[in-house]
């Protein structure tokens, strides 16, 4: 895990790579191509490559009309602004009408940063998985980002996925299986299951060398598509483990583990615990400080296994 790459950056990579593969690739901005790095789009198909300015929901519009069309557009923006201002053109211009739009949007969570809480949206999530037949999908490294960002392509249908502005460390090989729609089990381990998503597969992880030197054994899910949610995967580890811990960088309110606890409380009851944004905005710090005050460190992970106990 030695290399770190931002998962926008990878988003950049897929969408170069999706322009040579399929000519109905478009994609759209607000204005922000440097930083959600569609500029790459931009710079290799300037005709299909749709800047709207600082109007995102005009942006989500244009992408609407275009899937109608018959093209695949790819919208991209801060998920700030991709799941604030434009909530209600996504509900009813793209998923009303079942458009084939595909909304990017970076800097998600709080290691945005130094930009602080106007900036750092822990509420994407919650927000689009509420929306009905949206797929929502938040990739833990640069390989699984720009796998599931093709799958979504290739998928008929609007989706959701979240990318961060931070490097993160790669943690998978090229030449593993992500499937949107399925857990990814990146360890096994009958004591407790750690599901996790986006860099918080990282931080679960280092939890479990934590965990593994006090004789604690984890299974890890990396559970990156949050709509549909494995509910399979999930209930097998409610039924062969000890408990579950969800671990989320996004609010603990409506993301990923109220929704593993609706599967849960419904088919597979268990003792379970939850790491994420306690219900609270974030602050302007370094991605790192905010990650240790946050109480979204491995360290932190490990405390919460170790609980149910």
């Amino acid at each position: 895990m030695a290399d770190k790459i931002a998962t926008r950056a990878s988003y950049g990579r897929a969408l170069v790579e999706l322009g040579a593969e399929n000519p109905d690739i478009v994609v759209l901005d607000a204005d922000l191509s440097g930083s959600t790095q569609t500029k790459k789009f931009a710079d290799k198909y300037p005709d299909r490559f749709f800047n709207a300015g600082i109007a995102e929901e005009n942006m989500v519009g244009m992408a609407a009309g275009l899937a109608l069309s018959g093209k695949i557009p790819f919208c991209s923006s801060f998920a700030m602004f991709a799941s604030g201002r434009a909530w209600e053109l996504i509900r009813n211009a793209v998923v009303h009408n079942r458009a084939n739009v595909k909304i990017c949007a970076s800097h998600a969570g709080i290691t945005v940063g130094a930009d602080g809480a106007t900036h750092q949206c822990v509420e994407d999530l919650a927000i689009m998985r509420a929306i009905p037949k949206m797929t929502v999908i938040n990739p833990a490294d640069d390989v699984s980002a720009r796998k599931l960002i093709k799958q979504a392509a290739e998928m008929n249908g609007p989706c959701y996925i979240r990318l961060g502005r931070a490097a993160c460390p790669v943690v998978y090989d090229e030449d593993v299986n992500v499937e949107i729609g399925k857990a990814l089990t990146v360890r096994e381990g009958l004591d407790f299951t750690v599901i996790a998503t986006g860099i918080m597969v990282e931080k679960a992880m280092e939890a479990a060398e934590l965990l593994a030197a006090e004789g604690i054994q984890i299974r890890i899910l990396d559970m990156h598509t949050i709509k549909p949610i494995d509910k399979e995967a999930i209930i097998h580890a409610a039924l062969e483990t000890n408990g579950i811990v969800t671990a989320e960088e996004h609010n603990i309110v409506g993301g990923l583990g109220s929704a593993v606890a609706e599967v849960v409380c419904t088919c597979a009851p268990c003792k379970m615990a939850m790491i994420g944004v306690k219900d609270r905005m974030g602050e302007s710090a370094e991605p790192d400080q905010l990650i240790e005050k946050y109480g979204l460190t491995g360290k932190d992970i490990a405390e919460a296994v170790k609980s149910l106990r």
